[in-house]
């Protein structure tokens, strides 16, 4: 998997950054804040003015690496310890945007694990020994106002190891370069997928010990079959993955998209961190 994934890094991040950007400006100009209307961290006041009185402002060195650490006293060693920090960490609808709700289903069992086969279909599996929980919570913005409906679901899987949980972000990235056409199940499919990771200090992650993003086109043909935007987000802390998955609907940009996306995964690190951190 490793050869795998420096192939992604080296091929795919052009081809991603490309697609992305077609997206943000499909649709004309993309609003301020998500989906849901709220106001997200890029979109609040611009970029900061780097200059006073015509004096450039001296840029802080970002530092050589990721500002936690976990408490082993801390982490979960059995199921019941990690399904409790993955039902503390999943997003909820609220953290996507204003308006979201449930969806249903809207939880997962703690236990539930999904394989993509050799066909390219995710089907139903058995929790790996190396993971002691994965838990789901689904939502969804309703259409209305001649916008389609949203869903984002966000998913928290906890390892015995950090080496373990690394080793799922790079199996992550070889499954879309495997398979760019996924099925996901009953009418839903995903087609074009590319994927990009970088690990702490790459790509401007500086939050996470790894992240990675896939994007491509989200068919429902249970309505209409039209092609809207999809996007999987994921990021790494220590033992414990977050992956925050994106399907769009008409009249909302990539970008939109991203950005409520993206204050949703913050929040599931914020608590993480606060779970799982050691004392400085």
């Amino acid at each position: 998997m490793r050869p795998m994934r420096a192939v992604v890094r080296a091929t795919g991040a052009a081809a991603l950054c490309a697609a992305l950007a077609a997206g943000c400006s499909s649709g004309g100009e993309p609003e301020e804040g998500g989906p849901g209307g709220q106001q997200t961290p890029g979109a609040r006041t611009g970029q900061e003015d780097t200059t006073r009185g015509g004096t450039a402002a001296t840029p802080t060195p970002a530092p050589s690496r990721l500002d936690f650490e976990v408490d082993p006293a801390r982490a979960p060693d059995d199921h019941a310890g990690a399904a409790a920090l993955a039902k503390t960490a999943a997003a909820l609808p609220e953290e996507f945007g204003r308006g979201f709700e449930k969806a249903a289903p809207y939880e997962s069992s703690p236990r539930d694990w999904n394989v993509l086969d050799e066909s390219c279909v995710w089907q139903r599996g058995t929790l790996p020994a190396d993971v002691l929980a994965s838990f789901t919570r689904r939502s969804r913005l309703p259409a209305a106002g001649g916008k389609g409906l949203v869903r984002m679901s966000s998913t928290v899987t906890v390892h015995r190891t950090g080496s373990s949980a690394d080793w799922e972000m790079a199996g992550t990235l070889e499954e879309a370069l495997r398979c760019p056409d996924q099925r996901l199940g009953g009418a839903e499919r995903v087609t074009g997928l590319m994927s990009l990771g970088s690990a702490y200090g790459e790509g401007g992650n500086l939050t996470a010990d790894d992240a990675l993003m896939e994007a491509g086109k989200f068919v429902d043909e249970r309505i209409g079959g039209k092609a809207a935007y999809y996007a999987w987000h994921q990021a790494r802390l220590g033992p414990v993955t977050l992956a925050v998955v994106v399907k769009g609907g008409k009249g909302f940009t990539s970008l939109q998209l991203n950005r409520s996306a993206a204050e949703a995964l913050t929040f599931m690190k914020k608590r993480v961190r606060e779970a799982l951190g050691a004392a400085t």
